[in-house]
C-alpha cells in the first residue's frame, strides 16, 4: 500500500443522508438535506451551516426529525440540494441555491405527523427520530453550528425491524451514504462487533428442522 498526501476539498468519507424537518417562523415546515451526524447514546450530534434556514429554526424552536432515507431516496435528496428555505438567500449561496417554501413538495416526499414534536415525519424514510436540540454552539472555526439533539422517539418501518424487539434489523436496513459528494447503499455485510445487540442468528430465518 504507498500512501500520499493529498489535499482534499471535503472529507465526507462516507456518512449517513439525514433529513432534517423544523418549523419556520410562520408556522410551516422547513426539509433540509445533510451529511454530517453521528449518535451518542440518545444524542445525534448534527453539524449545520450558520447561514441555512435549519440552524435558524433550531434556535428558536429547537424541536425537529431526523429522517434517514434509504438508498432508493437519492434522487428525492438530490431535488433539495439546490433549495434554501432561508429567504432572502444569503449572500454566500446565491450563485447556486435557489429559495423554496414548499421543500416537501418539491422533493415528492410525504409529510406525517410527529407524536412528540411538531414539525412532521417523513413518511418514505424508513427511519425517523423525533428529537430536540438541547444544545447549539459554533464550532472550532466558528463557521458551523454544531447541535446536540436529544431523541425523544424512534419510528422504524416495520420491514427493518427484527420481529418482537425493538432492534432495527442490519441485514434488512441500509442507510444512503453520502461518500465524497456521491451517493451509495451499504454493500453487502462482512462481519459483526462483539458488542453487537442483533447477532446473525437473530435475524436470519431458522431452517429447516430447527
Amino acid at each position: 500500500m504507498t500512501h500520499l498526501t493529498i489535499e482534499p476539498s471535503i472529507l465526507y468519507v462516507g456518512t449517513p443522508v439525514a433529513l432534517l424537518s423544523t418549523e419556520n417562523d410562520d408556522g410551516t415546515f422547513n426539509l433540509a438535506p445533510m451529511s454530517s451526524a453521528w449518535a451518542l447514546d440518545d444524542i445525534v450530534v448534527l453539524g449545520l451551516g450558520d447561514s441555512g434556514q435549519t440552524g435558524h429554526n433550531l434556535r428558536q424552536r429547537p424541536e425537529l426529525v431526523i429522517n434517514y432515507p434509504s438508498p432508493a431516496q437519492w434522487e428525492a435528496v438530490e431535488r433539495m440540494a439546490t433549495l434554501t428555505g432561508r429567504n432572502p438567500v444569503p449572500a454566500a449561496k446565491r450563485a447556486r441555491f435557489r429559495f423554496e417554501q414548499e421543500k416537501f413538495k418539491a422533493a415528492g416526499l410525504t409529510a406525517v405527523a410527529s407524536s412528540q414534536v411538531g414539525p412532521p415525519r417523513v413518511a418514505e424514510c424508513p427511519l425517523q427520530f423525533e428529537a430536540t436540540a438541547v444544545a447549539i454552539d459554533f464550532d472550532a472555526g466558528g463557521n458551523f453550528l454544531i447541535v446536540q439533539a436529544k431523541v425523544l422517539q424512534v419510528h422504524a418501518d416495520e420491514r427493518i425491524v427484527v420481529p418482537g424487539t425493538s432492534y432495527v434489523d442490519p441485514s434488512a436496513w441500509s442507510p444512503l451514504i453520502y461518500n465524497f459528494r456521491h451517493y451509495f447503499g451499504l454493500g453487502n455485510e462482512l462481519g459483526e462487533s462483539f458488542r453487537t445487540e442483533t447477532p446473525r442468528e437473530l435475524h436470519l430465518p431458522a431452517t429447516a428442522g430447527q
